[in-house]
């Protein structure tokens, strides 16, 4: 099967899909990619997600996109309005576009959907001509903090692990953690638009996990035990509040013994994997080939 084309699947009570883009030359790798949008947003059809999944087949990794069931709306009235230069769409366009669309629900839904999607990813593997052993986990934004969240399951269910674990922007922790005064000072250029601010974000988190309660972290597993997790990629982008969360989860990778390797795309805002040729969006698909291809 060459053609990119979708599966269905079912987990967590919901039904849901991925998309598969075959290599033509596989070189024996896997990814399942998760994009972004605050739980709430985002389809296969974003850059986020369709750009991550042509461009990394066409160097020969097999992309397993997955289309996970997002949470309801009930946020969305607590976030800032959009940056009106990102092209990027009002609330009322967001709402409109969501009356009609599928079913919603909340934490741990989308977590289990990616268990799924990963235990289906490495049963098929052969099938698009990679190694079960060589099947990677990762996401941008929402879609890393889902990935990082499985990662923990998948580790104390004590079966199949990542091969990598590719964090892009990540949200890890629950809540905005302070930025030191370097960071500090970058943010004051970025557009308030682009930014997350604490409030923003703890009306993301709650919609998603509405009491807080995350004890083994598969929600939030910033702060939580992360030893035993398999290598990871962290790239973040420089103006982005979101930064120190995912610098604090890469220290506490480092703590546990687990291999981290971190990357700071220099200029670059949270999201830039939706802008088609973006400097940093082409960098990071190229450190996401070679280590997921790498043996």
């Amino acid at each position: 099967m060459t053609e990119i084309h979708d599966v269905a699947l079912s987990a967590g009570g919901f039904d849901f899909r991925v998309r598969v883009y075959p290599a033509v030359e596989p070189n024996g790798s896997l990814l399942v990619w998760l994009h972004g949008g605050a739980f709430m947003f985002g389809d296969l059809e974003m850059p986020e997600a369709d750009q991550v999944g042509r461009r990394l087949s066409e160097t020969g990794t097999i992309v397993v996109s997955v289309d996970y069931t997002l949470a309801p709306l009930d946020a969305l009235e607590g976030l800032a309005p959009p940056d009106p230069d990102a092209g990027l769409p009002t609330p009322e366009q967001l709402r409109a576009e969501a009356d009609s669309a599928r079913p919603r629900a909340r934490f741990p839904v989308a977590g289990l959907q990616t268990v799924a999607a990963f235990d289906w990813a490495v049963a098929n593997a052969r099938t698009y001509g990679a190694d079960p052993e060589r099947v990677s986990l990762g996401g941008a934004s929402a879609g890393a903090n889902l990935s990082a969240g499985a990662a923990m399951r998948l580790r104390d269910r004590g079966t199949t692990a990542p091969r990598i674990l590719a964090l892009v922007y990540p949200s890890l922790h629950d809540g905005i953690l302070p930025p030191n005064d370097e960071t500090a000072g970058l943010l004051r250029d970025v557009p308030p638009a682009r930014l997350f601010t604490p409030e923003t974000r703890a009306a993301i988190n709650r919609n998603y996990l509405p009491d807080g309660s995350d004890p083994d972290g598969y929600a939030f597993p910033g702060g939580h035990d992360v030893a035993g997790l398999p290598e990871v990629l962290m790239v973040n982008a420089e103006l982005d509040s979101l930064r120190p969360s995912g610098e604090a989860f890469a220290a506490e990778l480092a703590a546990a013994s687990v291999d981290v390797r971190v990357v700071r795309e220099r200029g670059a805002m949270h999201g830039y994997l939706n802008e088609i040729g973006h400097p940093a969006a082409e960098h990071t698909l190229v450190l996401i080939g070679n280590a997921v291809a790498a043996r």
